[in-house]
């Protein structure tokens, strides 16, 4: 669509009903104004990074268009974070939701409040994976690399299993 950037987010819980968490945040998310959802990805319940010592994520990714402006669009994601509970801390602790914006168009943002792409992104198996699945051809607007090849570059570990459709593993 015209005048609209295509963005992907990425989306984890670890705590309280993790999938349930990722259900409404998508929902909320679904329901800014300016925003249409695309797609998403199936949900994956992943091993923690940084600090190991704390419930599993679940993870997903979503594509939507949007007419906002990057920080426009953060400032929304972090209204989502806060109704929802989200406290920020510090980084690595467990969360009831976390909202980062992955990739924007094939915009470079380097402020404060935002870093794009997100400066992790092609580190982590937990928003590579999920990408993969909703956009095959996907390339990295930076690294100028395929989601398939930055997947085959981590290697193993970070285990990141997917979620079969309909099952709720928090019930």
């Amino acid at each position: 669509m015209e005048g609209f950037s295509r963005v992907y987010i990425g989306i984890g819980s670890n705590l309280g009903k993790r999938e349930d968490n990722c259900k409404k945040a998508i929902d909320s998310i679904s329901r800014i104004k300016c925003v249409r959802l695309l797609s998403k990805s199936s949900l994956y319940e992943t091993e923690p990074l940084g600090v190991k010592d704390q419930p599993w994520f679940i993870n997903c990714v979503v594509s939507i268009d949007t007419s906002l402006a990057p920080e426009d669009l953060l400032d929304e994601l972090l209204r989502i974070e806060k109704k929802m509970g989200r406290t920020r801390n510090r980084k690595w602790l467990p969360r009831i939701i976390d909202l980062d914006i992955l990739f924007f168009n094939d915009q470079s943002i380097s402020s404060p409040e935002l870093i794009i792409p997100h400066p992790d992104a092609h580190r982590r198996r937990f928003v590579i994976q999920p990408l993969l699945e909703i956009v095959p051809d996907f390339v990295h607007p930076v690294l100028k690399k395929k989601c398939s090849a930055l997947l085959k570059a981590l290697g193993q570990g970070q285990r990141c299993i997917r979620i079969p459709s309909g099952s709720n593993i928090d019930k």
